[in-house]
């Protein structure tokens, strides 16, 4: 295969992984306007956001095994188109339930897309230098598609209204279905058996009832649905691995998380996803709600976080040779911590300077660790087994955003709504106002005048005392995953495809 050829196939799956990683955060600044348009609640707003990420996550162990065994473009192509028609049904929507429902197609078609991007690869590039820069342009891509959706919405939101964050998905999906049609070869397993049904269902289920149980139970939730959900999904997940153990084709070893490595890889990704998946959608919150930008003003301002996620990715290859996976990953965990820890320390309010240096922190800590963690778990399976390992690295990425959202979210709301006191509306308003930032600052807006200033002064206050919770939380969080990861990481390791 020439040099040309592959570069130009990596292009075709970049494309898609672009929207793919895009749809996670292309929301965030379009919540002001689609909150006024359908006037979901505040748990309806929460599912609009990271429903996608719980439905991506919960597939993406089964439609890897799908793609091993029934051929990876095939799975790649499917997908894809799935995930146009989906863009048409969200761009429609009438109300929050339906676009909710949108959402839930885009995660499908998105878990059958992602794992496919990352085991092509696997095949495409069969030298290890060159397999790892490959991984590194794949991961600022998907990086970047996190970071930009909000640059990218916002300028959308401004000028087409909210569902233009969904329509913009519609061409590219031709584009990149035409060309991936004509340049991706097709590869599957040489010999796979068939697919575990039974514990498809219990991986997809198991993963669903986790989320929504950690999601209801960091809300406050202690009722026994909640709690009864989050333990059904502890046991199904149980279950799941017991099964595969037993099995000579599991859908997906689970002997590979005895090996240090690949278990620290797997967790740097989950832990370092759900901090920058909370970080960004509540900073994006706090450009529009607390300084009153525009969707477009706060997705400008969100491009550090960008930039520098770009410069960690493609910098990792090169790190990776000469100083070892052990160190990358450090270093990448560590400036994550670092970001946090610069905004639970700053002084309220926070300004956008500070705000700035920690979205470049944040980036660059997870341009740097997403792609050593890829590499790792891309390494660490044979080319027949590669649907594998890109869906715990899928797994764990988009499972993080979500549980991110859901949880660190949660704590954010928990927070603000302890904090919003000597409301100077009663009632329904008062509830409104102190179930999010969205809900008082459309109090204030209805209300006007000194009574609506006094509301809105009361939100910005309580939700930048917030947001310096949520920064310890999560620097507490990546601080304990870098401990970890430099235990299980040896030194000298190196991610090379040995298998």
């Amino acid at each position: 295969m020439r040099l040309s050829g592959r570069w130009a196939m990596l292009a075709v799956l970049c494309a898609s992984l672009l929207l793919v990683a895009m749809d996670a955060t292309i929301l965030n600044v379009a919540l002001p306007s689609l909150i006024q348009d359908l006037r979901p609640g505040p748990l309806a707003q929460l599912w609009i956001i990271d429903v996608y990420g719980l439905v991506l996550g919960g597939l993406l162990v089964t439609t890897g095994a799908v793609g091993d065994r029934f051929g990876r473009k095939r799975l790649f192509l499917g997908g894809f188109v799935l995930f146009g028609l989906a863009s048409v049904m969200a761009a429609t929507a009438h109300s929050s339930w339906q676009l909710i429902a949108g959402r839930v197609l885009l995660g499908l078609g998105g878990a059958m897309v992602m794992p496919s991007t990352l085991s092509l690869i696997r095949n495409i590039f069969t030298d290890d230098r060159e397999r790892t820069l490959a991984i590194g342009v794949w991961a600022a891509v998907a990086g970047a598609g996190a970071c930009v959706g909000p640059l990218v919405g916002g300028v959308l939101v401004e000028r087409f209204g909210w569902a233009s964050a969904f329509w913009v998905n519609v061409p590219v999906v031709v584009v990149t279905v035409a060309a991936g049609s004509r340049l991706l070869p097709e590869f599957r397993a040489p010999q796979a058996g068939g697919l575990d049904w039974a514990g498809a269902a219990l991986s997809v289920v198991g993963i669903v009832c986790l989320a929504w149980g950690i999601k209801h139970v960091a809300k406050g939730g202690t009722g026994p649905v909640d709690l009864g959900t989050l333990v059904v999904g502890v046991l199904l997940i149980g279950l799941f691995a017991r099964r595969q153990l037993g099995l000579a084709d599991p859908l997906l070893d689970v002997r590979l998380f005895c090996n240090g490595p690949f278990l620290a890889a797997a967790l740097a990704t989950l832990l370092a996803m759900l901090a920058i998946g909370a970080a960004l959608f509540l900073i994006s919150l706090w450009l529009q709600y607390v300084h009153g930008y525009s969707p477009s003003q706060a997705g400008l301002r969100t491009v550090p976080s960008a930039l520098a996620m770009l410069a960690g990715s493609l910098s990792t290859p090169w790190l990776m040779h000469r100083i070892g996976v052990r160190f990358v990953l450090a270093v990448g965990l560590g400036a994550l911590a670092a970001g946090f820890l610069v905004l639970a320390l700053a002084p309220e309010p926070t300004s956008y300077a500070v705000v700035a240096v920690i979205l470049a922190a944040l980036g660059l800590g997870d341009g740097l660790a997403i792609t050593a963690s890829a590499s790792v778990l891309v390494s660490s399976v044979p080319p027949e087994r590669a649907g594998q390992a890109g869906a715990v690295s899928e797994t764990a990425y988009e499972l993080g955003v979500a549980l991110g959202v859901a949880l660190l979210g949660s704590i954010h709301g928990a927070v603000f709504s302890s904090r919003m006191t000597g409301l100077p509306v009663g009632g329904s308003e008062a509830r409104t106002a102190r179930g999010s930032v969205g809900g008082a600052a459309e109090v204030a807006r209805e209300a006007g005048g000194v009574t609506g200033r006094r509301v809105l002064a009361t939100a910005r206050e309580a939700f930048d005392h917030a947001l310096t919770t949520t920064a310890y939380v999560s620097a507490a969080i990546v601080v304990a995953v870098t401990v970890l990861t430099v235990l299980l990481v040896p030194r000298g390791f190196r991610a090379t495809g040995g298998h």
